[in-house]
């Protein structure tokens, strides 16, 4: 019998699904309630999303004859699944969303894409997975905000929340795949934790990127209103990481595992919510 290698809860399904959401209309405006700040920032989330979740995809598959276990094989291309759909959906959001709004998809990627080329070839795939690890928790994180009693996407344009909580959802369903892979093939906690320090800069530093685009286009780069409201929507009393640091934090704890924060109510909630 194969050593378990999987620790995501047996009552846990990594399911793919194939949504079909109409959100051309929305794109064309402030879909998150109106708030400029907010849907620049979420919009620029999802333009790094295809690029990401290919790397995320290499970057597990490339452990694939190192599992013996036959739960985590299976959640492994379950988890494939997910994530190509993810790519497909946020690749036609951001062309609609570019297209509709006069955004240079180019531009807003080209920096993200060499840099990602350059680790693809000089970074050794252990470290590329301890990467995919910690953006994976990060995801996990802020999927638990949205569908979490914060409910941040009850002001927002009506197909553009439920993208939102699906791709959530799935980032909550397998969120500990690549965890459990990287800590198969003797990953080490050292690595694990620098690892989250380096994707914490660059994710940050691509979703500005993204902003300061669509801002600039907009015409309201340097308008000190949509700054400052760009603060709250962050970090103010209802704000999206209003609340992440501890669960941040806790990954890099020694005995870290992303099943510890258990949020399957959160789950079969919006399971229930889909029926």
């Amino acid at each position: 019998m194969s050593p378990t290698q999987s620790f995501t809860p047996d009552n846990v399904s990594i399911v793919k699904r194939n949504p079909k959401l109409d959100i051309a209309e929305a794109l064309t405006s402030e879909w998150m309630d109106n708030h400029v700040f907010a849907t620049a920032w979420l919009n620029a989330m999802s333009i790094t999303f295809p690029l990401g979740e290919q790397f995320f995809i290499n970057s597990v598959r490339h452990y694939r004859d190192r599992i013996t276990d036959p739960k985590l094989q299976r959640e492994m291309k379950a988890f494939y699944s997910q994530e190509a759909v993810h790519l497909r959906e946020h690749q036609r959001y951001n062309e609609l969303l570019c297209a509709q709004r006069g955004y240079d998809l180019e531009k807003l990627i080209g920096p993200m894409r060499r840099r990602m080329q350059w680790v693809e070839k000089n970074v050794p795939a252990r470290q590329r997975l301890a990467g995919t690890v910690a953006v994976e928790y990060m995801t996990a994180v802020m999927a638990e905000k949205v569908l979490g009693e914060a409910d941040i996407f009850a002001v927002a344009h009506p197909a553009m929340a439920e993208l939102w909580r699906w791709h959530a959802a799935e980032e909550m369903e397998h969120k500990a795949v690549a965890f459990d892979v990287y800590r198969a093939i003797g990953g080490t906690e050292k690595m694990r934790r620098a690892a989250m320090r380096r994707s914490t800069f660059f994710l940050i530093w691509d979703i500005l990127h993204g902003v300061r685009h669509m801002l600039k286009c907009d015409g309201k780069l340097w308008s000190p209103k949509v700054w400052f409201s760009g603060l709250a929507f962050l970090f103010g009393k209802r704000g999206v990481l209003r609340g992440t640091l501890k669960l941040y934090r806790d990954f890099f704890r020694k005995d870290f595992h992303p099943w510890q924060h258990d949020n399957q109510q959160l789950l079969e909630r919006w399971s229930l919510q889909q029926q």
